[in-house]
């Protein structure tokens, strides 16, 4: 069979499963010195997210300016480069059946150790899988709905793709009809502007409106 034969049947085999967006959101690049890397860093003008420090590591974030995805510098740090999506089990389910070698969804508990299943209350930023690459390489996976704050520039809403906008609005549709029943279930004529200030907040990590 011929490699053209093989590509072929490869796709027809995939075709009907949609793929999520796989947005890359981190790598992990090692340094001997975590405060001389975040002093270099920080004079290059990029954007310190986070400084946390463990037994027997010591990680910082960084994200460079204008860029969508981050770095982290440490020592003692074996974080997997991983990927952001707006739907996590929907994401495992996709890479699953392309073939890939994925993880169940997990989560962390309050003594941190793991757990099956997504976080409970699909809280953003906790709830991963993992895959493997056929060398062993590992990826992560994070499911982030909406960011925290400082993670977005002020005003920047921007979408890679249709399905991301998709999934964004109907967020913003999910939240409106809470607004609705809470204000009587009336119609609420304005809610463009409603949805616009949802989205917008939401990437920016900011309070979403009530």
């Amino acid at each position: 069979m011929s490699d053209t034969q093989v590509r072929s049947e490869t796709a027809d085999n995939t075709q009907g499963i949609q793929m999520a967006d796989l947005k890359l959101e981190v790598v992990s690049i090692p340094v001997s010195d975590v405060d001389r890397a975040k002093h270099f860093y920080s004079d290059l003008g990029w954007r310190l997210d986070a400084d946390i420090a463990g037994d027997n590591f010591r990680v910082i974030q960084f994200t460079p300016p204008g860029s969508p995805a981050s770095v982290i510098f440490g020592m003692g740090n074996t974080v997997a480069p991983y990927f952001i999506v707006s739907d996590i089990e929907a994401t495992r389910a996709a890479l699953a059946a392309r073939g890939a070698e994925v993880s169940e969804v997990y989560h962390y508990g309050e003594d941190g150790g793991r757990r099956s299943g997504p976080e409970p209350t699909r809280r953003s930023y906790a709830s991963w899988a993992s895959f493997k690459d056929p060398d062993g390489n590992n990826w992560l996976i994070q499911e982030i709905t909406h960011r925290l704050p400082g993670r977005v520039d002020a005003g920047d809403t921007t979408f890679a793709s249709s399905n991301d906008l998709a999934a964004t609005l109907r967020r913003a549709a999910a939240a409106h009809g809470e607004h609705e029943k809470r204000n009587g279930g009336q119609h609420d004529e304005n809610w463009p502007d409603w949805y616009a200030e949802y989205i917008v907040r939401e990437q920016a990590g900011k309070q979403l409106p009530s």
